[in-house]
């Protein structure tokens, strides 16, 4: 892919997001052009960005030639997913045109690496918010009943396993937003080349990353607050049960001491 000998032309960005976890480490096989996130060759023409999020974003990648290739990968992803997100963007290569988004593309002054990468960056963090996206609807699904009987009868209905699972959804979600997907973090090549940070930026906004991020944040602190909730009710409730038993066995020991006390004074006379 070379300026020189296209000065114009138009080349197709295509992230997927195959499962929960990709360790580039793992993929020795494939020859690195860069790393932080690792760019190679694909087989016929075109790159790949791999990151550890689990997301691959191709440039320049035939349908044929991204079927061979997400299959060598799939030996690599942890957790695969049932359903693949995928985002897809148009890129215009013009160096005599500015640089940046324009309505349905992104002009780019060429395809150097580390302009790939930036691009990744963003697709990578849009197909792993999506993907967290469903899966807060879902909790949220599931939740949701469990506070309007808590608001409508006063108490829960539902087990500790239960909402200790929600919990620990909204917790892995976290994890991974923050942790594999460092969603909140610019790529390291902004660091080295700050002249891609103005094309960066305006990625991040075009995609609404940062508003994604908050969104997600404030609805798994929500569904934490309401599982968290109902588990502490849970737990008040098994507790007073408890205490209730203990009473009743102390009742009944008091009236079996008596009784006997009775029984033993009737025969003394």
């Amino acid at each position: 892919m070379s300026t020189t000998e296209h000065p114009h032309f138009e080349l197709k960005a295509r992230a997927l997001l195959l499962g929960r976890y990709l360790d580039p480490r793992r993929l020795d096989q494939f020859e690195p052009l860069a790393i932080n996130p690792l760019v190679v060759a694909v087989a016929n023409g075109g790159h790949a960005v791999l990151l550890r999020s689990g997301a691959v974003v191709l440039f320049g990648v035939a349908p044929a030639d991204e079927i061979t290739f997400v299959a060598q990968l799939r030996a690599f992803v942890k957790e695969p997913l049932e359903r693949t997100e995928h985002e897809d963007l148009l890129l215009t290569i013009d160096p005599k045109r500015t640089e940046g988004v324009e309505r349905d593309r992104v002009v780019l002054l060429n395809t150097e690496i580390a302009r790939l990468q930036v691009i990744a960056d963003i697709l990578g963090k849009s197909v792993l918010l999506a993907e967290q996206e469903s899966r807060v609807a879902s909790a949220f699904d599931r939740i949701e009943p469990l506070a309007n009987r808590l608001r409508r009868h006063g108490r829960g209905n539902s087990d500790a396993k239960t909402l200790i699972r929600q919990i620990g959804e909204a917790l892995a979600i976290q994890q991974e937003m923050v942790g594999r997907g460092e969603v909140g973090d610019k790529p390291e090549v902004i660091w080295e080349r700050s002249d891609l940070e103005r094309l960066y930026l305006n990625l991040e906004a075009e995609y609404e990353i940062r508003e994604r991020q908050v969104a997600l944040e404030r609805k798994l602190a929500l569904i934490n607050d309401t599982a968290g909730t109902l588990l502490d009710l849970l737990q008040s409730k098994r507790s007073i049960r408890v205490e209730w038993y203990i009473v009743v066995l102390i009742v009944v020991e008091i009236a079996l001491t008596l009784y006997d006390m009775f029984f033993h004074a009737r025969i003394s006379h």
